[in-house]
């Protein structure tokens, strides 16, 4: 389903809301507190560490799904995972190993980050997909599949952020 950016938003703040006040640690209800945003999330290590290890449920997946430039096989190479097992997930809306969900949220980061320094989701799926000088011609998405990669390309970024282009 497409959504507006606008509604996107709303309706990922809505899901994180929703799955950290129906948690049940105490430790999160407290960092928590009444309602926390998508933003507040990917701001705060703690909150993404209890999701983690809870696992991502599809639900919220499909969401940061919709905010990426990425295809199905695209997410079924950064999960490394076959794109027969993302559809499983789908079927059964089951939650995420520990590891795919590292992975999701680190998308999930990089995304929010890449369409806050290029400000346009055509742009970013453009700088993704060209081969990058500094990233030794390598295509950024071919990067992510990794954390050191993942590293590489929050940097890349940070220095575009910062008008450094080499």
């Amino acid at each position: 389903m497409l959504y507006t950016n606008n509604q996107l938003k709303q309706k990922l703040d809505k899901e994180i809301a929703l799955l950290f006040r129906n948690t049940k640690s105490e430790k999160i209800n407290k960092l928590s507190a009444k309602s926390v945003t998508y933003k507040d999330f990917l701001s705060n290590k703690m909150l993404i560490i209890a999701m983690i290890r809870q696992g991502v449920p599809y639900s919220l997946f499909n969401l940061i799904q919709n905010t990426t430039p990425f295809s199905e096989s695209d997410w079924a190479m950064i999960l490394d995972i076959s794109t027969k097992s993302l559809q499983r997930y789908k079927q059964s809306d089951r939650n995420f190993k520990p590891l795919q969900s590292e992975k999701i949220i680190e998308i999930a980061e990089v995304t929010e980050f890449g369409l806050d320094v290029l400000g346009d989701a055509n742009k970013f799926k453009l700088w993704l997909y060209t081969p990058n000088f500094a990233l030794g011609n390598h295509k950024p998405i071919e990067l992510l599949k990794n954390s050191y990669g993942k590293d590489m390309v929050l940097g890349e970024l940070t220095r575009i952020n910062h008008g450094i282009f080499i």
